[in-house]
């Protein structure tokens, strides 16, 4: 067996990456019992921990390796990866007997697996000095059995290893072996022994940089009362009449999911242009919709899409085989959400009701993955207020709270605020879906903003959609917010253009290097907007926002689509993108849209 030693930066699975031989070198100078290492999705958490294990069985500190995962096909994949560096770990251990072959290092189980066989995982602890690995930790917590079988198999371990790259969970369920300690308020927080954040992993190379495309759109339906509702996806709803538009965005007959699996198919044909092998996935709410999704998106790519069904009994079989070739779309529900590693995954699209933080950040991490410097990754979301809060804080690393400490009187209703807040947390759209109160008539989808870095940009509800999709498929995180931030300010290329200092091809021998941005852009006239230009900037910025009220009174009034209003004023009264304009000709189209108004009356 390969081990690798404290001072070594290659291991079994290939050189250590920066944070991997951080932590790793940090682990081995505390030698502790417990140990948590909260790593974003795509990391190398698998890598980091099964080196440290080679290195405690060449060390002979431990004899034996269990490691715990979410689902049977990790199992599979923990084993693959563990034979790579000759750890030999037997996937399909029942735990009953409590026996496997000596020809393997340890096991693989499930946290279900764990509460089956809670006893003779305990017993094998007990046997021989272990090493338990727990994979995504949180799920100990999903279960209070899970949790006290966890606990109780694992308790006389060597070594206990907790990985986690997600958010922890929104409930006050402690999870087993995670020390705790109180904030400044009195709240017990998870405590992690290390922290690699989404954004130093950005900075670092390790994962992609992360597009979210938000659609917004007009949502028809009628109440069981017979009541025709009309609202836009987006715009401040009660908790009902949310969940019931975005409902109505994800109905395959409408044509809100329609028209976004159409640009997420564009958005992926402009990556492959760059990225030969890229790969899209739809994370779809049930089976039924995963189908209706996936005849979709035959039609429009042209080629039928993976199909993956967690009940059936390929499944993963088949998200292996999409790994492995280079088909355009995988359609699933719930399947490859956590841990699924589909590196050439570069597009997706939210279609799901889904609204837990936990699982935003799992279908975020499918994409984040990174290859090679400068793959880009798009994810394709409706305008949901609390999405679009989940992906401006992507950086964000976050601890497990065990609740809200009531610290007087005043106070008193700190604990029924909290139950409140835990309930709108924890509730999933999937079951607002099983409302049958009313039913969806139609949808239409619009271009809203696009979100990247924490800013967003674009909010031409329609206009700005082709140069959106048309951004490179190979751009550095520096060029990406340059990109972004000279669009804003009204120096950006058109429709799709590429700037001048980016390569587009797919070598990576040819890609842009790490800070390698365009060049600035110069003013070509008074009017534009200036990005240090403060004053001039707000002043656009009321005028566009003016400018698209105005269109989606006269969508509402005509039902012309945004995007048709916005090319009709700019035919009329000529210039560039809204995003582009001067404030004399934003002026223009306002005027010009006011004059219509007064024609029609």
């Amino acid at each position: 067996m390969a081990g690798a030693g404290a001072a070594s930066t290659v291991g079994p699975w290939g050189r250590l990456r920066a944070w991997q031989q951080e932590a790793f070198d940090a682990y081995n100078a505390r030698n502790p019992r417990d140990y948590l290492a909260v790593a974003t999705p795509g990391a190398g958490k698998t890598a980091f921990a099964l080196t440290i294990a080679a290195d405690l069985l060449a060390r002979r500190i431990v004899e034996k390796v269990i490691v715990v995962t979410p689902t049977d096909h990790l199992k599979r994949q923990w084993a693959d990866a563990a034979a790579r560096g000759d750890i030999a770990l037997d996937p399909a251990f029942a735990g009953r007997g409590g026996r496997t072959s000596r020809d393997f290092h340890g096991v693989v189980v499930t946290y279900a697996g764990v509460a089956a066989a809670t006893q003779a995982l305990r017993v094998r602890c007990e046997r021989f000095k272990t090493m338990v690995i727990l994979d995504e930790i949180h799920h100990a917590g999903d279960a209070l059995t899970w949790g006290e079988a966890v606990r109780e198999a694992f308790e006389p371990a060597t070594r206990r290893l907790s990985l986690t790259g997600t958010p922890f969970r929104s409930d006050a369920n402690p999870i087993p072996f995670v020390t705790y300690v109180p904030d400044t308020e009195g709240v017990p927080r998870s405590e992690a022994d290390y922290g690699y954040g989404y954004g130093r992993a950005l900075a670092d190379g390790v994962v992609r940089p992360v597009l979210f495309l938000a659609y917004s759109g007009d949502m028809r339906w009628r109440t069981s009362a017979g009541d025709e509702m009309h609202v836009r996806l987006g715009t401040p709803l009660t908790k009902d009449l949310a969940a019931q538009a975005w409902r109505t965005a994800l109905d395959p007959a409408g044509d809100w999911i329609q028209s976004v699996l159409r640009a997420a198919d564009t958005r992926l044909t402009e990556v492959r242009r760059h990225v030969p092998d890229a790969g899209g996935l739809v994370i779809a709410t049930d089976q039924e919709t995963a189908r209706a999704y996936a005849k979709i998106l035959g039609q429009v790519a042209g080629e039928k899409p993976t199909v993956v069904l967690s009940d059936e009994s390929t499944a993963s079989k088949r998200i292996g085989q999409f790994a492995e070739n280079d088909s355009r779309w995988m359609v699933a529900v719930r399947m490859v959400s956590e841990g699924v590693d589909v590196p050439r995954l570069a597009v997706g699209v939210y279609a799901t009701a889904t609204q837990t933080p936990l699982f935003f950040a799992q279908a975020v991490g499918r994409f984040v993955r990174a290859r090679r410097r400068g793959e880009t990754a798009s994810l394709f979301l409706p305008t949901v207020p609390i999405l679009l809060q989940y992906a401006a804080e992507m950086e964000v690393l976050r601890d497990h709270a065990l609740g809200r400490a009531v610290k007087d009187e005043d106070d008193i209703f700190a604990a029924e605020e909290d139950l409140l807040a835990e309930a709108a947390r924890g509730e999933t759209g999937a079951d607002m879906l099983d409302d049958q109160r009313y039913q969806a008539i139609g949808s239409e989808a619009a271009f809203d903003r696009l979100v990247y870095d924490g800013n967003e940009f674009g909010g031409e509800l329609g206009e700005d959609e082709t140069e959106f999709l048309g951004i490179p498929g190979l751009l550095e995180p520096d060029q990406m917010r340059e990109l972004l931030r000279r669009r804003r300010s009204g120096g950006g290329p058109t429709a799709g253009a590429e700037p001048s200092s980016v390569t587009s091809t797919s070598d990576p021998a040819s890609s842009p290097s790490v800070g390698a941005v365009p060049p600035p852009v110069v003013e070509e006239s008074a009017g534009r907007a200036g990005a240090a230009d403060g004053a001039t900037y707000q002043r656009l910025g009321v005028l566009r926002r003016e400018l698209n009220g105005l269109v989606a009174a006269w969508h509402h009034r005509t039902g012309q689509p945004h995007g048709a209003v916005h090319a009709e004023l700019r035919r009329v009264c000529g210039g560039p993108l809204a995003v582009q304009a001067t404030a004399e000709q934003l002026q223009a189209r306002i005027d010009m849209i006011r004059e219509w108004a007064v024609k029609r009356s």
